[in-house]
């Protein structure tokens, strides 16, 4: 419950319940484990349906929680999880797509491929074909991942844009490309978060499906630690380091230092070169970005709180960089706690190694 309404099911929420359940299964503290059955119970109906989750407003958002189910399931074992589990992908079963069949963000941002949503959607997907559908459509989460690569990827840059317009009609969208404006950090840390999980869920033995996101997702990181800033962290607009309020940014930050450290323990990253790099971002955010606020309270700062492209009712929201850094900054925002939560419980993993 918050400010006396009633919760919702939403993507911040299950970023956050997500980041508890991996917290308990590196630390066995069963506090995490009761919280987070506790939530999620309270929306998961006895039918396998949830409270606030309408599956025709097709918006990949609203996905994101139901990777909890799965490791629920597994830990607690409560049936309403598994159905609760197929009434999620049954949204994704007739999810509007692209015409090359890359999911619509969402109904309402029409022929839209955003990076944030990949991260929504994907896992999710590639969690039930291996546990339920005998990985039948991982073709279809590889070639989703693929469309991306071709549409959304920079290679001067080394970067993916925001997000994609297939239609080109609109105002942020280039009529060209179809690609928004720039490279915002939380997206490509959300795209790389998405790329990590779903290699971990595909069994190396898909060879050329699993090696497709292995090199997607090894090209993408190059790609991003080359703008690594003199803080060791990265900027919310990524490649505008001079850009006067450019600042490095949370979130986003925490999503690369989760997908490095996750990307070697699970051996697609070297060792060598990349889990000092991975230790190195971690330590580095929480040292710079855990701060005593004025009261005294030590809370995680510059968490960007949102930020988006259109619709045309929200013109200003037009992906320049001038907009992305006009979006307020906020301590201990959800959207930057669950994600250092990931990161902690992947760098204690990596320590007790």
């Amino acid at each position: 419950i918050r400010a006396g309404k009633e919760n919702t099911w939403n993507y911040i929420d299950g970023c956050m319940i997500k980041a508890l359940i991996e917290l308990y299964e590196i630390t066995g503290e069963q506090r995490y484990l009761t919280f987070a059955d506790d939530y999620i119970d309270f929306f998961v109906q006895d039918d396998g349906t949830i409270k606030h989750y309408n599956p025709q407003e097709y918006n990949l958002d609203n996905v994101n929680a139901g990777k909890t189910l799965y490791k629920l399931y597994d830990l607690v074992g409560k049936p309403k999880y598994r159905a609760a589990m197929d009434t999620i992908y049954r949204q994704l079963e007739t999810q509007p797509r692209t015409k090359e069949g890359v999911f619509w963000h969402k109904a309402v941002y029409p022929n839209q491929i955003w990076l944030d949503g990949m991260y929504m959607a994907q896992p999710f997907y590639m969690a039930y074909e291996a546990k339920f559908d005998g990985m039948a459509h991982v073709a279809d989460i590889t070639r989703q991942f693929q469309n991306v690569r071709k549409y959304l990827y920079n290679p001067e840059k080394g970067l993916n844009y925001h997000a994609y317009d297939e239609a080109r009609v609109q105002f942020w969208a280039d009529k060209e490309t179809g690609c928004s404006k720039n490279f915002w950090l939380r997206s490509t840390g959300w795209y790389l978060m998405a790329l990590v999980d779903c290699i971990a869920l595909c069994s190396e033995q898909l060879y050329e499906h699993y090696r497709a996101l292995v090199d997607i997702f090894r090209e993408s990181m190059r790609g991003v630690l080359a703008y690594r800033a003199e803080d060791g962290l990265f900027y919310q607009v990524i490649d505008y380091p001079e850009a006067e309020g450019n600042y490095t940014e949370t979130s986003g930050s925490a999503m690369i230092a989760y997908s490095l450290l996750k990307g070697v323990r699970i051996g697609v990253l070297d060792a060598e070169k990349y889990l000092p790099i991975a230790l190195d971002v971690f330590e580095k955010l929480a040292a710079n970005k855990l701060r005593a606020e004025e009261d005294g309270v030590v809370r995680l700062t510059d968490i960007c709180w949102v930020a988006g492209l259109g619709p045309d009712k929200n013109p200003q929201r037009d992906g320049s960089v001038a907009y992305y850094l006009s979006e307020p900054k906020k301590s201990d925002d959800s959207k930057g706690v669950g994600p250092f939560i990931m990161a902690y419980s992947e760098y204690l993993r990596a320590k007790q190694a």
